[in-house]
């Protein structure tokens, strides 16, 4: 094995050596590869087989050749960048000198943060979104090193992610004329070689180790188990899972892999009463009394408390994440000697054991309402987890498997894992990007764009499984038309592309709709897109918050919510509880878009919720709610129809705060205070129902208000006051710009406007704080940082500003306050993009430009400032123009600007 002074680098030997002082022979063996040379490399190697020393490689070599340049690691679960954030976070940027960010759905850095990072630690959804606007954004032009963990993925659901992301990076780099180094990182593979031609590795670059290469050597037993119903039959695992405990592990760490949470908690009960019919019961515990009873009283879930008191710990996403990080120090340290836990723990947590049980190879997939078998990636993940490098020279794993079954999983355990790709299920979307962003623009084009994918090399391997009907190289070209034509079609019925048939030219031609650019920005699906467009038209005005709430959770993108056994009768007992029934006709209570539904309008009451999955899936559904309703807002600004867009608006105010809209906006303040205790406390006082007068009053005069609230609750009522933003909004006019012209003409004031005719208005947004000796509260740490203690996750104060005239909206910009103040593009109905530059970071200017009536006259637009965070501080405004009649004389008709032009979107 090669010594770590082959690095020939200090501080990189120093790294290595607090942990080891030899590579293991796999690592041995690509060293060379990855650390001196430039070549793109696929590594497939078992779980446990150090395959992270190979990314630190890879990317010690990035920093040495490409010194300014960003490295991205590509991770397939949060979990997973988690755990890589925590472990180079500690180990590798502080004697390194570098930085790296977080990227996932629940952490959002500012630009300013991402531009200074060196190495960008993200999930494929998020990358995929950042890159399909690499024209604007600087820093992902200049990566010189993408790791992707976990390649053997490709074949899963989010398999095309990954392979857009290649293909993508790919095609920048070829348009840039930067090199991009890939690195793929996964277990073992049967059609590696399909794998590296796609990633452009020729003759240097590939390994592929078998299973049996491994540092710790694995025994696998399968064992079947009759019986045809899922819970009997999990439940006769039990006893079997105890003796092979008994067996194989009396004193070392086991991992205990279940299907769901509720099999954790039923596992574990099991457990313990079969350890109750030992000598000692507690022999799973290795602590003292004082020591558990300190850990059981930091515990928040009750069966979790019951479970570690017998040395059994519990994990999964149900739990609170100090409980989970309880439960995996404990059995990092050996204090437990047990611990049950779904999937996800596979991925997201090093924590390798000596035995490892699969109790049960199939979990409830909702969408086909049956129990469905693991994907053959999580099976090899989880009996991965056996063996400790550092403590074990063997290791176990047993899987147990309806006996039927068990003949299946004795062939392909012991065989590499092929990969096949299924871009093809989930096409449309990634074309509609590559169209928005406008690097497709026709047929050819597309086809083109295919070429670049494992998809395209795997027609030619496999073409059966893609459903070829002709293996010949016309019948995959006529294959690959027919699909990607497919794709069109249904993007065109979803009203995000237009396609046109170009006779002359002998090909089909294909443009953008704002729609489609709206869905490629927010990462949204294009049936979304056809849904809100159909039916944000024709919407109940008069009941406009309750449909609209409706319409956001029949978005495509909630069909992933899980919905377990039996929720269907939670949900039919939640609907009693909320403000507004799921639909008047039969309600299907096991859809996850009625699960969705529910689940906002639970947050929005601040009821409580019947169990710990319902929490977790409610701060998923948040997280998603946000996006969406973004995206309404830009299909209702593009339809012109103000009243729906001002609404969705209020509804994402409502969901940040959790909060009515009809309640008082003090409830904002304070997290667990009710309508009730506003009504005791201040009754009948105007002030305290206009935060406006709030925000400019005196803190003597803040005290006086809030002091029915006692001592304490006074200081807190006001900081909170404080850090809610007066914002201050003056109109001046911009600019001109005549149809046909590219130059634009300073205003110098708003009347004597020509008609039909492009005209604009600068608006500035600043906040205007007031002299104060109260602080700040402490959770505030950010610049732009938004007071929404309800949500859950860090939210950023930001702004629309809207011109409207009647009912028909004009224009639109949104003004984000995190961090510095950045340069954006601006929605307008005359397609015109600009933005002023301010230096104060919490002062923002938007050119809101707009196409004056056709006849003169007099004529009175409405301005709107409409908080994105905040019920009760939204600002309407007079604009008052005057058009007067045309003095210039136009050569042709086609100067006029059409009607379609004033709903083009940029």
């Amino acid at each position: 094995p090669l010594p770590v002074s082959a690095l020939n680098d200090p501080v990189l030997e120093e790294i290595c050596a607090s942990r080891f002082t030899h590579f293991n022979p796999v690592q041995t063996q690509i060293f060379h590869t990855l650390y001196r040379q430039s070549f793109n490399a696929l590594v497939g190697a078992p779980t446990g087989s150090g395959k992270t020393i190979a990314a630190e490689l890879a990317l010690w070599w990035a920093f040495r050749e490409h010194p300014k340049q960003k490295v991205v690691y590509i991770a397939p679960l949060k979990a997973l960048v988690k755990e890589r954030v925590a472990d180079w976070g500690k180990r590798l940027t502080g004697p390194m000198g570098r930085t790296l960010v977080e990227m996932t759905g629940d952490v959002s850095p500012d630009p300013e943060s991402i531009r200074n990072a060196d190495i960008i630690i993200t999930t494929p959804e998020k990358w995929d979104g950042v890159s399909r606007a690499w024209h604007a954004r600087e820093y992902v032009q200049n990566v010189s090193l993408v790791i992707i963990d976990e390649i053997h993925l490709l074949g899963g659901d989010r398999g095309p992610i990954l392979e857009v992301i290649v293909s993508r990076m790919n095609y920048i780099a070829a348009q840039t004329g930067k090199s991009v180094r890939v690195v793929g990182l996964s277990t073992a593979l049967a059609n590696a070689r399909d794998l590296a031609d796609w990633l452009g590795i020729a003759k240097v670059g590939l390994y592929n180790f078998r299973h049996s290469v491994r540092p710790v050597p694995l025994e696998i037993y399968i064992d079947g188990f009759p019986g045809r119903h899922y819970c009997p039959r999990m439940a006769s695992m039990n006893r079997p899972a105890y003796r092979a405990i008994r067996t194989h592990s009396p004193t070392k760490p086991v991992i205990i892999f279940v299907s769901s949470r509720r099999q954790t908690r039923l596992t574990a009960q099991d457990l313990i009463a079969f350890c109750g019919m030992e000598d000692n019961p507690r022999h799973f515990l290795h602590m003292d009394d004082w020591e558990i009873e300190a850990v059981l009283a930091r515990t928040q879930d009750a069966n979790l408390r019951l479970s570690l008191s017998f040395g059994i710990g519990m994990h999964h996403a149900g739990l609170t994440e100090n409980d989970r990080r309880i439960c995996e120090q404990l059995f990092h340290d050996r204090k437990i000697q047990i611990l049950v836990a779904t999937s996800t723990l596979a991925w997201g947590v090093n924590l390798p054991a000596h035995l490892v049980i699969l109790k049960g190879t199939e979990f409830f997939d909702a969408p086909s309402k049956g129990y469905v078998d693991f994907p053959i990636t999580d099976v090899l993940q989880m009996i991965g987890r056996a063996g400790r490098p550092q403590f074990d020279d063997q290791a176990i794993a047993r899987i147990f498997v309806t006996d039927t079954k068990k003949e299946f999983y004795k062939k392909f355990l012991h065989e590499p894992f092929p990969v096949e790709s299924s871009l093809h299920k989930h096409l449309a979307e990634h074309i509609n990007a590559e169209i928005a962003a406008g690097a497709i623009k026709s047929a050819q084009d597309a086809v083109d764009y295919l070429s670049w994918t494992y998809l395209y090399r795997r027609l030619r391997q496999n073409p059966t499984f893609y459903g070829v009907e002709e293996p010949s190289e016309n019948g995959i070209n006529r294959y690959l038309s027919e699909l990607i034509m497919s794709c069109f079609r249904d993007l065109e019925q979803a009203l995000c592309v237009t396609i046109t048939h170009d006779v002359d030219a002998g090909g089909v031609t294909v443009a953008p709709t704002p729609l489609g650019k709206i869905a490629s920005q927010y990462y949204l699906s294009h049936k979304t897109m056809r849904t809100f467009a159909q039916r944000l038209a024709n919407i109940d005005r008069n009941n406009l918050f309750c449909d609209l709430l409706h319409l956001m959770s029949e978005a495509t993108e909630w069909a992933e919510l899980p919905v377990r056994h039996n929720e269907d009768l939670l949900n039919r007992e939640l609907e009693r509880e909320v403000p507004f029934r799921l639909a008047r006709g039969t309600v299907d209570y096991l859809s996850p878009h009625a699960k969705a539904n529910l689940l906002v309008q639970k947050h929005l009451v601040r009821g409580s919720l019947p169990s710990s999955d319902y929490m977790t899936d409610t701060r998923t559904v948040l997280d998603s709610s946000i996006r969406i309703l973004q995206a309404m807002v830009d299909v209702a600004a593009y339809l012109g129809r103000v009243d729906e867009a001002l609404a969705t608006m209020q509804v994402m105010q409502a969901i940040k705060q959790a909060t009515m809209p009809d309640e008082s906006p003090l409830r904002q303040l304070d997290p667990e205070i009710t309508s009730d205790d506003i009504r005791k406390m201040f009754g009948r006082n105007s002030h305290a129902r206009c935060l406006g007068d709030l925000l400019v009053m005196p803190d003597n005069k803040l005290r006086a208000l809030f002091r029915p609230t006692g001592s304490e609750g006074t200081e807190k009522w006001c900081e909170a006051i404080r850090a809610l933003p007066p914002v201050d909004i003056s109109v001046t006019p911009g600019s001109t710009v005549r149809d046909g012209s590219s130059k634009s003409k300073r205003l110098s004031s708003l009347n004597g406007l020509d008609p039909m005719t492009q005209h604009s208005i600068i608006v500035d947004v600043r906040y205007d704080r007031i002299q104060t000796s109260l602080r700040k509260p402490k959770f505030l740490r950010e610049t732009g940082q938004a007071l929404t203690p309800r949500f859950g996750k860090t939210q950023y104060e930001g702004w629309w500003v809207v011109l409207a005239q009647g009912d028909e909206l004009l224009a639109i910009k949104r003004i984000n306050m995190q961090g510095k103040p950045e340069e954006s593009g601006v929605w307008s109905n005359s397609g015109e993009v600009a933005v002023k530059r301010r230096k104060d970071t919490e002062a923002r200017s938007a050119k809101l430009a707009f196409i004056t009536p056709s006849q003169p006259g007099a004529y009175t637009l409405k301005l709107y400032l409409i908080s994105d965070a905040y019920l009760g501080l939204d600002q309407e405004m007079d604009v008052q123009i005057t058009v007067g009649a045309d003095r210039m004389a136009l050569e042709a008709e086609s100067q006029y600007i059409s009607k379609e032009r004033l709903k083009e979107y940029q």
